[in-house]
């Protein structure tokens, strides 16, 4: 027994070791199984609430999303990962800004990409060391699953069970020094691996991010209210954006990170080391009146590949006029 076990920490440390070699900034590990009743009840009363918006797609397949283990048979662990995105540059202060997550390429694509070789690499070292389970016929099955916020998964509830920080009042994962601005993924194995101990928050009684929020979508009562919040309402909502809501937009076109700017954990937030998640030359050289003057060609040049065609040419010229202080339901 000991013997196992000592091959299974060998096994969680050499993959730890691999992610930080892919560029991930923090690794760890939790047992697979339902999520906890407390946060199954969260979730399910966030939905009947309402407070997802016009996300319904949060609202499918919620069974999958509270217990990964319906993703993958057989699944033992979930790998959780994080990989920091803070821009190293960004535009000048007193021009349209963008979410700090949106300056690179699509995060999908440069997160999924290292989740395929950590995966690979997870079955490759699971199999050297004879800890991939075959299937009730003796045939090897399926070892692996990476999922990247496409897939029903709660992925800041894992991050936190993995230990790689907790939930902070503005409903992000907060990792101890480094902050929050970062993106997840995860690899379901069938692996067992010795799980990582969860941490305690440490908000303490801090409610900068509370009172940041413009919109109030951030609350006391610890919900966060997608109807009010304006990275829901400038990137997923497809309707007008109320003017109550323009008004608080500030000069943020797309997406909105105050709470994360107020929250004190931000303060030594690391930049982004992968090279697709750096702002291109032409991002940074955009000026108010080359924002109002974008074309749908110079859209589809700029943000080839970007998370910013979530919101479609008419969205970001829809955020760039509520801005302006046009009218928005016009």
């Amino acid at each position: 027994m000991s013997s196992r076990l000592s091959t299974e920490q060998r096994l969680s440390a050499n993959i730890k070791a691999e992610a930080t070699r892919l560029g991930f900034f923090a690794c760890g590990v939790a047992q697979a199984g339902a999520v906890g009743s407390g946060a199954a009840l969260a979730f399910t009363q966030w939905l009947r609430h309402g407070c997802h918006a016009g996300m319904d797609y949060m609202a499918r397949h919620a069974d999958l999303r509270l217990d990964p283990r319906l993703l993958l048979p057989g699944a033992r662990s979930v790998v959780s990962v994080a990989l920091a995105y803070a821009p190293a540059r960004q535009m000048p202060e007193g021009e349209f800004q963008l979410a700090a997550y949106a300056y690179g390429r699509d995060y999908h694509d440069a997160v999924k990409s290292r989740l395929g070789g950590l995966a690979a690499y997870i079955e490759r070292q699971a199999a050297e060391a004879g800890c991939l389970p075959a299937g009730a016929d003796g045939e090897q099955t399926q070892a692996t699953r990476v999922c990247c916020d496409t897939a029903p998964v709660l992925e800041r509830h894992w991050a936190c069970r993995a230990g790689l920080g907790w939930m902070g009042r503005n409903h992000q994962l907060i990792i101890p020094g480094a902050g929050s601005q970062f993106f997840l993924g995860e690899v379901i194995t069938t692996v067992a691996l010795p799980p990582d101990a969860p941490m305690e928050s440490r908000c303490g009684d801090c409610r900068a991010c509370v009172a940041a929020c413009p919109t109030h979508a951030l609350t006391e009562s610890g919900l966060l209210d997608a109807r009010l919040c304006l990275s829901y309402l400038t990137i997923e909502n497809r309707g007008p954006i109320p003017q109550r809501v323009a008004a608080a937009m500030g000069n943020c076109i797309y997406g909105c990170d105050r709470c994360q700017a107020a929250c004190p954990h931000n303060r030594n937030a690391p930049t982004a080391t992968a090279p697709e998640l750096q702002p291109c030359a032409e991002l940074l050289a955009m000026r108010k009146a080359d924002w109002r003057a974008l074309t749908p060609e110079a859209y589809r040049r700029l943000f080839k590949g970007s998370a910013v065609k979530r919101a479609k040419y008419d969205g970001l010229m829809r955020n760039i006029r509520a801005a302006d202080g046009y009218d928005a339901d016009a």
